[in-house]
Formats: structure tokens, sequence, C-alpha cells
């Protein structure tokens, strides 16, 4: 990330280098060498501390990196009154604001964070209003919207990259114990828990390893899970692990966490890359019931499935009509040495059954076609290939030929449509997929932390501001998954679907709710709102009422600020002037 104030280039002979690519010329420092025993010289080590400003060459856009080598190089902070805009956005910040003041998570910060509170909350906002998690363009968003900051001060991007290098493990870790404290720690809940992971190119962050990631790029990549209340529909802790770590083995942690929490009458809801043994073992000696996804081709399922087939798929009785499926519960053992006998809830979908199938019958045109064009060659075939065909190979080595495993084709297509949940307790096939479908919402939080929070890739340098980032993203998520429930809520009980009332286009709606600065210098609600953003606020309580008053609140504010600043002025002013007569 590169700051938008410039700082002159350093002055250190021999260790500051200009390497130019395409247009723009970087400015990179030597901080050391590292002997090489295999060239037998010592290799230097450098890295990127900021970018030449091409209107005057000797001074550089600094960035993160350029702070850990010369931290006493004094970086803009804040940022003049003159850049706020005239024109202010105010409806999602009145919604944001509303959101936080019902979880009281302004309190909850002011504690771990008595000098950046605000900063911390605007950066929320500005991830879930802009979609984006890029610290450069924060002030950009900053120039047209109020502010949590105090006296909605607006701060430069420099300023952000020192916040989120000085957050500590124990303000964020303080946050969370204090947040998971207000929970109801009596209730029955289920915990949904599911983990994604993020590309990160920074190699010396401690977390980025190479694994197996799901949406496979060649990079390096880090993990990050989510432990989601499904009963009360809210986000109650985060994990971040290396990139290396499984889900299946990080699984007993967050089980331990869980306990830490003082969570004691929970039970877990489990996508299919959590099923093991052990995980099943671990969570049964802790008391801990559980429904678990398991993939239809495992060996034990489809054997249960091809037992029950034709039982159940036209039974009127075993028709779930909300999810348009037929389901089926019996009882079985999960492995040979199990203690007890589980439920195994089978389930027919019509419709995923031709979906199914047509993807099956894609794939293997796709093999076939691969095949055809390296006949004659020598190559090596993956595991998928090998399970669906048998080939032949010559003496050489080259592949010749190649047919269809029908057996295990017709098994499989005869698989399409029908999956299967296991659990603990006894419970009807009904209640066992509302349960598991539940976790759809953890699901859509991390659809929203990539696809509406800009985090795809994490834009950071060092490890304490992927902590930070990683903390920040946590908060915007607790707040938009209230935003998506509330609206949803609002748009079940509306007869006709309205296409705004999801987050995106509500906030999209919202931010034509506009204050104007008048010829006085004082900002004002500029028109009324409208029925379509009056929908809206009513999701979350809030009236036209509030908004004007709301307004009032930000005018007011702003008027004093600029009077104090006026005043402040006036006295540096008259100050000067008296040096200048007595000099």
């Amino acid at each position: 990330m590169y700051f938008d104030s410039t700082v002159k280039i350093p002055d250190e002979k021999g260790k500051i280098i200009r390497k130019k690519k395409g247009n723009t010329t970087y400015v990179l420092y030597q901080y050391g060498r590292v002997y090489n025993a295999e060239k037998k010289y010592a290799v230097p080590q450098r890295t990127i501390i900021g970018k030449v400003n091409q209107d005057s060459p000797d001074t550089m856009y600094p960035n993160e990196r350029f702070q850990e080598f010369f931290p006493t190089v004094a970086l803009l902070e804040e940022l003049p009154e003159a850049y706020r805009s005239c024109a202010l956005k105010i409806g999602s910040y009145a919604v944001i604001r509303k959101v936080l003041e019902e979880y009281k998570i302004p309190q909850m910060l002011l504690k771990h964070f008595p000098k950046d509170s605000g900063l911390l909350l605007d950066l929320v906002s500005y991830m879930i209003v802009d979609e984006e998690n890029a610290g450069q363009y924060y002030p950009d968003f900053a120039f047209n919207h109020p502010l949590f900051s105090e006296s909605m001060r607006i701060y430069s991007d420099s300023k952000v990259c020192r916040f989120l290098k000085s957050v500590t493990k124990d303000q964020m870790i303080g946050f969370l114990d204090d947040w998971n404290e207000k929970r109801d720690h009596k209730q029955r809940i289920y915990i949904s828990y599911d983990s994604t992971n993020k590309n990160c190119q920074a190699g010396d962050i401690d977390i980025i390893e190479y694994g197996k990631a799901k949406t496979d790029q060649g990079l390096p990549v880090f993990n990050l899970a989510i432990a989601y209340d499904k009963n009360n529909r809210v986000p109650l802790f985060y994990e971040e692990y290396p990139g290396s770590i499984n889900d299946v083995s990080q699984f007993k942690y967050m089980v331990d966490k869980v306990e830490q929490y003082n969570y004691k009458n929970v039970g877990f809801i489990l996508d299919r890359g959590y099923f093991s043994k052990d995980n099943i073992r671990y969570m049964e000696e802790n008391n801990h019931p559980f429904i678990i996804m398991v993939k239809g081709q495992k060996e034990f399922v489809s054997s249960l499935v091809f037992a029950h087939r034709n039982t159940f798929e036209t039974a009127r009785e075993c028709c779930i009509r909300s999810y348009r499926v037929y389901g089926k519960t019996v009882r079985s053992k999960l492995y040979e040495d199990d203690t007890c006998e589980r439920y195994f809830h089978i389930f027919y979908n019509p419709s995923k059954q031709a979906a199914e199938r047509e993807q099956l019958e894609q794939l293997i045109d796709r093999i076939k076609t691969y095949l055809d064009k390296h006949i004659g060659e020598k190559i090596t075939l993956p595991k998928t290939y090998q399970e669906l065909f048998t080939f032949k190979f010559n003496r050489k080595g080259e592949f010749i030929s190649y047919s269809e495993k029908t057996d295990v084709i017709t098994k499989r297509l005869e698989l399409c449509g029908y999956f299967c949940l296991i659990t603990s307790e006894k419970m009807t096939a009904s209640d066992a997929l509302i349960h598991y479908k539940g976790r759809d919402i953890s699901e859509k939080l991390f659809s929203s932390d990539k696809s509406f929070i800009g985090s795809k890739s994490m834009r950071v340098q060092s490890n304490e501001a992927l902590s930070a980032k990683i903390f920040i993203e946590f908060i915007a998520l607790i707040v938009r998954n209230r935003m998506y429930n509330l609206l949803k809520d609002t748009l079940l009980k509306m007869e006709t679907r309205q296409n705004y009332l999801t987050v995106p286009a509500s906030i999209r709606e919202l931010e034509k709710i506009e204050m104007v600065r008048r010829n006085n210098g004082q900002y004002r609600l500029d028109h009324a709102v409208s029925k379509r953003q009056r929908t809206i606020l009513g999701a979350f309580g809030m009236n036209d009422d509030d908004i004007r008053s709301l307004a009032n609140d930000i005018s007011n504010m702003l008027a004093n600020n600029q009077s104090l600043l006026s005043k402040t002025k006036e006295e540096d002013t008259y100050e000067q002037d008296t040096f200048d007569i007595f000099d």
C-alpha cells in the first residue's frame, strides 16, 4: 500500500537503489546481506520502500515497509478540514451506527482501543459500504461520509497503516472475550463452523504457506475459520491459522475454544470437509452432539442408499416440501468399532439428480477429449481418470487406448441426487435438514467476506497488519450479517418480492440520502426520504425523524469543529504577529 503523501528519498549511500518497471520507478532499501554458500558470496537483502514521485524526483510515495526502516520520518496523519466533501452520504452511516449500538460494539471497542476505536469503526463502515479492504483508498471514503472518529477527523492512509500495525493480540482477544461473554451461555445452541482460505503474496508473513487452496491459483494462502451461532444468527469468533493446516486437524482446537468461552450446551453443524473418525470421537468425549454432511460416494453411505433406494423417493410422508426433497431416517453404525448406532438421514432431490448426472456426463466427455489428444504419448493420468476408465500402455510406456468402467459409472449415475446427513441425536429427517440448512448463513458470511468486503486477497506486508485487518473484517461481518438478517426478515413479511432488500442494493439506495453544505457553511439534509428508503430504514426500526435528527447532530458537530478550527487559526495568527513585533 502506497501512501498519498510524499517524503524525501532517504540519503543513505549504497543502501538506496532505484529500479524502473514500466512507467514506475521503485525505491528499494538494502537492509542486510546473507552469505550464499553455493555462489560463495553475500547476496544483498532488499525490499521496496516506495515509488518515485514523477513530479518531484527527489521525493517518493512511501509504503508500509518504509516506516519499519525509517520510523522517525513524520508522515501526514490527519487531513485538513477542507478535504471534506460538500455532500455527505449519511444513509448507510445511520444504519451501520444503529446496528453497532444494538450490539454495544462501540463501548466494547472503546475499552480496548481508547484512542483509535472511532477509526476502527470507520474502517468497518468502509469495508461494508465500499466493499473494499485496501487502506490506501480509505481517505476517498472519508471524503464524502460521516465518520465515527472523534470530531469526525479525516485520517490519512499513513495513519491507517500505522494503526493496523499497532493493533495487539491482547486488544483483539480482549474484544472477542467481551463479545462472547455477552452471549447467552445457558441457551442450547448449534454452532455452524466453516473455513476458507485467502491468497497472499507477502513472503515474510508467518502464517502464509502453500496448502490445499479451495481455489488454487498457485499462491501461498492462510486459513480463516468462523464459528457461527445458528440459533441467534450471529458470528461468535474466528480463527486464523497457517495455510498448510487442513480443516480436519484444526477442528479439535475450535472445540476447545468453544469451551474456553464457556459455551456448555452446544452442538455442531459441520460440512463434509470435517468428517473424520477422530473429530467425531472428540465431540463425543466432550458431550457435544453433531450434525454432519457426508459425501454420497463414501462406501458406507452408498451402501445405505442402495439398501433403501426406491422405498421413499415418492412416499408423501417422506416429502419435505420446503426444500423440494424426500427424506428417510435409518439407524446404523458409523464405523466398525463404533460404540453406538447413529441416525442416518438419506435424502433424494429430483432436480439435483438431473444436474449431477449432467455434470458427470460432461466430466466423462472432457476426459475422453483429453485422452484422444494424447494417444501415443507418455503421460501421467490423474486419479479421477483412473477411477472412471481403464487404460492400456505399450512396452515403451506409451498410452494407446482406454475404455469406460461401466459398472463404476453406472453406480455413480444411480447415486446422483442422493445425499446424507448424520446426527448423534434422534431427530426426523426434516429436523436434521432444517438444522443443516441453517448453516447457509455461515456460508454467506464467507461470500460476504470475499465478494462484498473486498477480501479475496489481503493487501498487507506484516503479521500485525494481517491480524488487524482480519479482526476488522470480523467486526464488519457481524454488522453486515445483522443487516442481512433484518432485511431478509422484512422481505419475508412482504407480499411482493422487492429486489432492493439485499444488502448491496440497500446500501446503494441509502447512499442517496445526502447532506449538502450551504452558503453559510453548514450541512443540511438535501431532500426528503423516499418510499423505498423508508422501507429499508423500517427494517432497522428507523424512520424519517431518525434521519432528520441524525442530520442535525452531524451538522452541529461539523459546525462546532469548524468554529473551533477558525478560533485556533486566529490564535495562531495573533501569536505569530506578536513574535514579529518583538523581532
